[in-house]
């Protein structure tokens, strides 16, 4: 037997590694979330859409809903890639949610991290982006891809230490225990280092991150100075944006929470563990929507 048509609140979130949706009730029970295919808007709008409406189909079927319930949902979407308000446009107008609000992946990381309150992001895995929310107010730093930024990220990390290997080999550093174990991983010595960055992608780059994690907290005095430089960059962007004592700072993904230790006291005792995911902040976003449509329909009503 099918549900009623009841409001439904929806969060989406996509990149290009995949997306994530989640469905709840407008009481806020959990009803289904699914999983799909990448959805990196920029790089591939057609497939992103198709990802986020295949993985809507597995939760609506999951939840015992059909599209006909779409009717009454609220819905945000972030995905990777909804830079400007033409994509926004696009793809408000290619998905089927009666109430639809959309986004880059960074507004909804900063809703889940945050929540309610001011405060920063720093977002690091195998890239990197820092964002901030004051008063509302959305600031960004990075997220520019390895080539020319990305600065901190897992995947600038293993590019760095491959450099530091080279300059070792060279006689132009003197080498660790990081150069020496990353080497290890490429039995043809530099010559295979070079063979691997000329076809390597980020992802492939991050794979030596955890290498120089491990290292720089053994106390390697190379891996030391890349997270050092890492945690260097993440405070300038604080610093940039000026947030104040009183504005937390999350430091979240694969490879941000190492940073920690090497931040500033004064950045140390910002820190809080972020409150949800992207997911999350897509829920939250939606509801947000759900909650002022409602009021307003009060008010109007009196």
């Amino acid at each position: 037997m099918m549900r009623d048509k009841a409001p439904l609140i929806i969060g989406v979130d996509g990149g290009g590694t995949g997306c994530r949706i989640a469905i709840q009730s407008a009481s806020g029970a959990h009803m289904a979330d699914a999983v799909g295919g990448a959805a990196n808007y920029t790089t591939d709008p057609d497939g992103a859409v198709a990802n986020v409406l295949a993985a809507l189909r597995v939760a609506l079927s999951d939840a015992g809903l059909d599209t006909p319930h779409l009717a009454g949902s609220f819905a945000h979407v972030g995905l990777a890639g909804v830079l400007g308000q033409a994509k926004a446009d696009a793809l408000t107008s290619a998905l089927p949610f009666a109430h639809l609000s959309v986004s880059d992946d960074r507004i909804t990381s900063v809703q889940g991290a945050l929540g309610p309150e001011d405060g920063v992001l720093v977002a690091i895995g195998t890239g990197s982006f820092v964002a901030s929310r004051h008063a509302g107010a959305h600031r960004f730093f990075g997220g520019w891809g390895l080539q020319v930024g990305d600065q901190a990220s897992g995947a600038w990390l293993g590019r760095a230490a491959l450099e530091r290997c080279l300059l070792a080999a060279d006689g132009l550093m003197t080498d660790s225990e990081l150069t020496r174990t990353v080497l290890e991983q490429f039995a043809g010595g530099p010559e295979e280092i070079v063979a691997f960055a000329r076809q390597a992608q980020p992802k492939d780059y991050a794979t030596l991150a955890p290498i120089v994690v491990d290292a720089a907290r053994a106390g390697d005095p190379i891996g030391r100075a890349l997270m050092q430089a890492g945690a260097g960059y993440v405070m300038d962007c604080i610093r940039t944006d000026g947030s104040g004592p009183q504005d937390l700072i999350c430091l979240s993904g694969g490879v941000g929470p190492h940073y920690a230790p090497y931040l500033d006291q004064v950045f140390q005792d910002r820190l809080q563990p972020a409150r949800g995911s992207a997911l999350d902040g897509a829920l939250q976003l939606a509801r947000a929507h759900h909650d002022k449509a409602h009021h307003d329909k009060k008010e109007q009503t009196q």
